[in-house]
């Protein structure tokens, strides 16, 4: 396996993105690192993150672009001038086109806060995934590790974790033991076996050697 390059796209306070950074820390990714963090926004707490890992970042505010288009040309070339192999989407909400997806095929990854295919597409993140699960009255929830595919939430399926749902959960509850239980252990897992080359993409769904 080689030294893979990582960039990991914010919008907020980076807690996967903190999980990512103790990953790598734990020497989780081997020789490979995360070296960029990308925020769609200035002043997110996720580039204090980035700033106290010593990690390069840099603000790509959708405010500054006309269109979805001109912000996705703008990523991919910032992500392919930084030549990076793996993209990392962890709390990224801002709409990107085909352009990053073509220039990185099989390459990003997104972690969702439920157990794809139940409370996903367009519409459902953040709090409303698990508002959602709640008022279904699901008995267990989970995160999603897949491969970004222009169809929202619906690329291969990497890694799940099912959580349970408890009676008295509230939307926040509910958040809060997704992400402990379930995304800060699948994302960097998921990372990993990208990093050793364990992932391979076919018909659709993902095999790990």
């Amino acid at each position: 396996m080689s030294m893979k390059k990582i960039a990991v796209l914010v919008s907020g306070g980076g807690t996967n993105l903190q999980a990512l950074i103790d990953a790598e820390g734990r020497g989780m990714f081997g020789e490979s690192k995360i070296t960029l963090v990308v925020a769609s926004k200035a002043g997110v707490y996720a580039l204090e993150r980035a700033k106290n890992a010593g990690i390069a970042s840099k603000v790509l505010a959708r405010k500054d672009y006309e269109s979805i288009a001109d912000y996705s040309r703008a990523l991919a070339d910032t992500l392919t001038a930084e030549g990076i192999d793996l993209v990392v989407l962890a709390g990224f909400l801002t709409i990107i086109d085909e352009q990053v997806y073509e220039a990185f095929p099989n390459r990003i990854i997104n972690v969702h806060p439920a157990l794809i295919p139940s409370f996903c597409g367009k519409g459902y993140y953040g709090l409303r995934v698990h508002e959602a699960a709640l008022e279904k009255g699901v008995k267990v929830s989970g995160a999603t590790v897949h491969i970004v595919t222009p169809e929202c939430d619906a690329g291969p399926i990497i890694l799940q974790r099912a959580v349970e749902v408890k009676q008295d959960d509230t939307p926040e509850t509910l958040q809060r033991r997704i992400m402990e239980e379930a995304e800060w252990e699948i994302l960097p897992e998921a990372v990993r076996l990208f990093c050793f080359d364990k992932i391979t993409v076919k018909d659709n769904k993902v095999y790990i050697d």
